[in-house]
């Protein structure tokens, strides 16, 4: 009588909705349906609706993240992305050649290597798309950090202007939602990892290797350096319970490049194999020597990491053993002809997987298309703000848009709603405002100089609102919506702890005067690459 209760209560309870994974699952569904057909969301993607979304995405990813250590570990195959950049249009690419069927049905695993926000106009849409895969598919899916996921570069109006992601969540939401949006996107990005390791064979990262911080004798080596980076980590700025060592291993991580040619024979560390990178700002270059001996420590063959634009979308270096990926093809002066890559690790074998140009997808447009002729004025100027219509490819590549003003219609009871329930700020992470980073933005160019993007300049174009510098000083402080709109303007620097009047020193040597030099020895893959079977603007390439 006992048993057959209880198998009669559980089937009672089994068939008892479950709230929670109910809403979690609506969650998913409303951010595919808008990744599927943004054209149909438009409204959706301005709403209230969209921002507490974000925002309910990034409290759940983030007790994800947590979980996860700095460097992860996974099996192929797998799939690994550069940077995307709010480039919905390829990532749309990618969608319908890699994982057509959905992420779930499709074998392997996904490795994003960081940069999804900034300089494309369709940051939220990417974000939102990729936390969504994170939460549905947690061990499947794997989004490491970028130097893009710090607050000192995506709140940089001043340079990218309508293309930085502080301007794209203000504009979208009003300025007190649009900053807790950022402000919350933030913090998630903070409990990134910062690295992967594929079948113990292949180092995955957004930069490139860590300098070591240890006895290079030591077991683990700069994998355990990666491991022992805070949980929580602001790096650009620093939050004030960072170890100045590990934040040093997490800046050379997302900031650091291949050296050149020029630079392996005149400025690179003859005994170390590192160097200060052409990027600038503090930032490091590694040689064929720190390559070696970083494989040879750690038992690798390979490392792959992103950074860099490369029009053919995958670019090799340092004896066949870096990979570069890059998973954008546009905003990077690469011209009309660029391909976005991504690379199949399977086993034994890498493949590299381009989108061609003859790629054409079902919803970004530009202004002279005919598909659009229908549309009102105000219909096409919310699409341009979206992303989803574009300028035509003959005039100037950033062409200032007239935008219309994004209305905001929502009641003081439904940002109350908003501010109880969706927003949680990180009590106890303070953002030292006093502290240097190992990488100053400000001073490090967009790629090495002598590549075809190595200017920040000209993404000040396009913002109709005044570009405005963030406070962090307040960040991780518990406060009332009114104070806290006071707080959040003024230097963005760093990240602040406690009172202390002597301010660190970079911990990169920049003392070495440096020439600038092409990169010349980076060879490009894809570009020759003869098309297969598949799709017209997919590409093959077996390594």
């Amino acid at each position: 009588m006992g048993r057959n209760a209880s198998i009669s209560t559980q089937k009672i309870l089994n068939a008892l909705p479950d709230t929670q994974m109910d809403s979690q699952q609506a969650l998913i569904d409303r951010i595919q349906d808008m990744f599927r057909s943004p054209h149909e969301h438009v409204s959706y993607l301005k709403s209230e609706q969209f921002a507490k979304d974000v925002l309910k995405l990034n409290k759940k990813v983030r007790t994800i993240l947590e979980d996860e250590p700095r460097c992860v570990f996974l099996q192929s195959p797998a799939y690994v992305f550069g940077d995307i950049h709010g480039n919905l249009e390829d990532l749309h690419f990618f969608s319908d050649n890699v994982w057509n069927l959905g992420m779930s049905l499709t074998a392997g695993n996904f490795v994003f290597l960081g940069d999804y926000v900034d300089r494309g106009m369709s940051c939220l849409e990417v974000v939102s798309y990729l936390l969504a895969m994170k939460l549905m598919l947690p061990h499947k899916v794997f989004l490491l950090r970028g130097n893009h996921e710090t607050r000192d570069v995506n709140g940089w109006e001043e340079h990218y202007g309508a293309r930085s992601f502080i301007y794209q969540c203000r504009e979208r939401f009003g300025e007190e939602v649009g900053y807790k949006v950022w402000e919350s996107t933030n913090q998630t990005f903070d409990r990134l990892p910062l690295a992967a390791v594929v079948d113990q064979d292949i180092f995955c990262v957004h930069g490139g290797i860590p300098r070591p911080i240890s006895d290079s004798s030591v077991e683990g080596g700069r994998i355990k350096d990666i491991l022992n980076v805070s949980k929580v980590a602001g790096i650009n700025p620093p939050y004030e319970h960072e170890d100045d060592n590990y934040q040093q291993v997490a800046s050379d991580c997302i900031w650091s490049d291949p050296a050149s040619e020029e630079q392996e024979q005149y400025s690179v560390d003859k005994r170390t194999g590192y160097g200060d990178s052409l990027r600038g700002g503090g930032a490091i270059c590694f040689g064929h020597k720190a390559v070696t001996h970083f494989l040879q420590q750690q038992g690798f063959s390979y490392i792959m990491r992103a950074h860099e634009a490369h029009a053919e979308g995958v670019a090799v270096s340092k004896g066949a053993r870096v990979f570069t990926v890059f998973s954008t093809s546009k905003d990077h002066n690469q011209g009309n002809n660029a391909m976005a890559g991504c690379i199949l690790i399977d086993f034994e074998k890498m493949q590299v997987i381009n989108r061609s140009p003859a790629y054409r997808n079902q919803y970004v447009h530009r202004r002279d298309s005919v598909s659009i002729a229908m549309l009102s004025e105000a219909e096409v100027a919310e699409r341009v703000q979206l992303g989803l219509i574009t300028t035509d490819p003959r005039e100037e590549e950033f062409e200032q848009e007239e935008w219309e003003e994004f209305e905001e219609e929502e009641s003081d009871d439904e940002m109350d709603r908003t501010n109880d329930s969706s927003f949680d700020e990180d009590d106890e992470y303070v953002i030292d405002d006093r502290r240097k980073s190992s990488v100053d933005p400000c001073g490090t160019r967009a790629s090495p100089e002598g590549c075809t993007h190595d200017s920040h300049d000209y993404f000040m174009e396009g913002s109709d609102m005044p570009a405005q510098k963030i406070d962090f000083s307040g960040a991780g402080q518990a406060a009332d919506s009114t104070n806290r709109r006071s707080k959040k303007r003024g230097g963005f620097s760093t990240i602040r702890e406690e009172e202390d009047d002597d301010e660190e020193e970079s911990t990169v040597n920049g003392d070495d005067d440096m020439e600038p030099f092409d990169d010349d020895e980076n060879h490009s893959y894809g570009a020759s690459s003869s098309s297969t079977g598949m799709s017209p603007g997919m590409r093959r390439v077996g390594i």
